[in-house]
Formats: C-alpha cells, sequence, structure tokens
C-alpha cells in the first residue's frame, strides 16, 4: 500500500549507543558550578536524607560557600577543552562511532549539566534510533552513579509518546575485558615512572556506610576490581575510597587519610590509581593529582606518581567496543 501523500516522514530506523557519565559544570566559575552543585545535590539518589531537610541546607549554605572553592579546583584542572571529563566522554564516543556499523549511532551525555540526557535521547530518537542502548560509564554499580542515570533515561522516556526500545550497560567491575585493560594501563603508566612505587594505591570514590547495609553492592564491586587487578599485576594493591563529604560515616579506609600516614610507616614512594572512573576528572586530576600529592609530600612522602585513567585510550575504545558489542548483540543482527 502506497504511503499517503500527507504521511510525516520518518527516517531509517537506527540504533543508538549513549554513552552517560557523570556530570561537570558549563566553565570553572560560581555562578556555574553553583548551577550544576544545585542539580547534583538535589538528587535524593545522592544525598538520601528527606528533601524537606536538606533543600534549606543545600540552598541556605553549601551552595553558598562551596560553589566558589569548587570554582577554583575546577580551574586548576580545566583545559582549552574544557572539562576533562566532558572531553574524555566525548572522545570515548568519538573513537567508537562507526565501531559497530553504519546504522548505529554513538552519542555521549552527562547525567548532571551538559549535554542532558534527555536531550540527547529526543536528538537521537528524531534522528530514527528506534533501540537505544544507555551506556553508563561506572565499572562498579551504585545507586548514586548507575541508577540515577537510568533514572534519568527512564523519565525521559517517560515524556515521549513513541518511546524508543531500551536497554542499559550492566555494571562492568569483574568483566575480563576491564580487568584487561586496567591492567595494561596500568603497566604501560608504571614503566614511565623514574621510581620503582613502594606501594600501589586503588582509589575508589567514597560512599557512605549505610548505602553498603542499604543493599548496594558497590563496596563488593570495588574490592573485587582490586583483588582481580591485583592478580593481573602480579602485585598487592592497597584499597583505599576518596571524597568524604559531610559527617556520615564513610567506606574506608580513606585516601588522604593513608596517604598522610605511609611516610610514618616508611612507605615514601607511591602510585595511585582510579579504577573506579571510566576518565580523569576533577576528583582525579585535583583531588588525587594535586591535593595528595601535597598532602603525601607533607607528610614525608619523597616520590609521588598519580596513573590516569583509562580515558580514550585504544585500551579503553577496545574494551568498550567488546562491552558494548555485547549487550547490542540480536539488535545489530536484526536491523
Amino acid at each position: 500500500m502506497p504511503r499517503p501523500q500527507d504521511h510525516p516522514e520518518t527516517p531509517t530506523p537506527r540504533i543508538g549507543v549513549l554513552l552517560v557519565n557523570l556530570g561537570t559544570p558549563d566553565a570553572p566559575d560560581p555562578r556555574a558550578v553553583r548551577r550544576y552543585l544545585k542539580e547534583f545535590l538535589s538528587d535524593p539518589r545522592v544525598v538520601e536524607i528527606p528533601q524537606i531537610v536538606w533543600q534549606p541546607i543545600l540552598r541556605g549554605i553549601i551552595l553558598n560557600t562551596r560553589p566558589k572553592k569548587s570554582a577554583h579546583a575546577y580551574a586548576q584542572v580545566w583545559s582549552e577543552n574544557g572539562s576533562p571529563l566532558a572531553a574524555f566522554t566525548r572522545a570515548q564516543a568519538d573513537a567508537l562511532r562507526g565501531a559497530f556499523g553504519p546504522g548505529v549511532t554513538v552519542d555521549w551525555a552527562m547525567r548532571y549539566g551538559n549535554p542532558a540526557i534527555a536531550d540527547r535521547l529526543a536528538a537521537m530518537k528524531a534522528a530514527g534510533c528506534e533501540r537505544i542502548l544507555i551506556a553508563p560509564l561506572y565499572p562498579q554499580y551504585c545507586a548514586a552513579t548507575t541508577a540515577t542515570a537510568n533514572d534519568s533515561a527512564f523519565a525521559a522516556l517517560a515524556a515521549m509518546r513513541w518511546q524508543p526500545a531500551l536497554r542499559t550497560l550492566p555494571p562492568y567491575h569483574d568483566d575480563p575485558a576491564y580487568i584487561a585493560a586496567l591492567k595494561a594501563s596500568v603497566e604501560a603508566s608504571l614503566a614511565a615512572l623514574d621510581f620503582a612505587p613502594d606501594t600501589l594505591i586503588a582509589s575508589f570514590h567514597g560512599m557512605p556506610e549505610r548505602t553498603l547495609h542499604l543493599g548496594d553492592p558497590y563496596h563488593c564491586h570495588c574490592q573485587k576490581t582490586a583483588r582481580l587487578l591485583a592478580e593481573a599485576l602480579g602485585r598487592p594493591l592497597e584499597v583505599t575510597f576518596q571524597s568524604r563529604f559531610g559527617r556520615a560515616r564513610w567506606l574506608e579506609p580513606a585516601t588522604d587519610a593513608v596517604l598522610e600516614a605511609l611516610p610514618g610507616k616508611g612507605v615514601k614512594k607511591v602510585a595511585i590509581l582510579a579504577p573506579g572512573f571510566s576518565a580523569d576528572c576533577l576528583e582525579t586530576l585535583e583531588e588525587l593529582a594535586i591535593r595528595g600529592r601535597e598532602a603525601f609530600a607533607a607528610a614525608g612522602g619523597t616520590h609521588f606518581a598519580y596513573l590516569p585513567c583509562l580515558n580514550a585510550s585504544p585500551e579503553s575504545v577496545t574494551m568498550l567496543r567488546q562491552l558494548l558489542a555485547r549487550e547490542l548483540a540480536g539488535w545489530i543482527e536484526a536491523a
């Protein structure tokens, strides 16, 4: 049956892959940081305090004091390409374009800030993507990261009349491809150093301890990643957790406390990596590489190295291609 003359044009059906990372302000200035922090810290997945209690604290204290300090931190790591996290996530998406055939669109988004998940999903749908794989780039599952990225995608679909089919990338903390990529990256970084570290630290982003008791597998995922990577490297890793915030008890041991204590135990040469981050960002480049180095040196350490994340390295792109191809199985063949 021929198409009626007044039938609207419809694009050729496509498949979409949307890489998602945490987020970043649009600029390293207090106004942009305040806007970003307001969105980030208003997410009930991130701050699990009743909003009626939390919002007055957030708006009355935190958003009037923290943006200036955070903007200074962002300014130290901002590059000509903008935010490191955005630049690396964009580069990962660029490197994967064409990897799954001409009928697959690869794009990227941020859970907080720009480009927004809802905006990119709408663009993909308008371009003909009837099946979309949401890929939160968090190796270890946590409600405050993986779940909220998926929440945002589901909320965007709730506003669509004609929804695409959706899949989500599961955590890949123990996937052989991920461990192999980490091993290759760490070994290359260690080989480039002009000293041999006494200790190798794996620093993961911290979470309140209550998240463990509430059922998040995050702590276990981090420990398993470290164990598998240590086995692959053939050397021990000391696991720590960074980025504590507020008065609640957080997962331990704390990265900053460990760095300050090691020189007193005779450990003067340290290398630190952040295997919970798929791309370098404020928490790795400023908190670890700058403040971590300063704290270690002030405590008597003599040699310190921060080993970069996978970012858009060949190892990273190969790993992502393998993980995403697995989740696209059936869709690509059908297309």
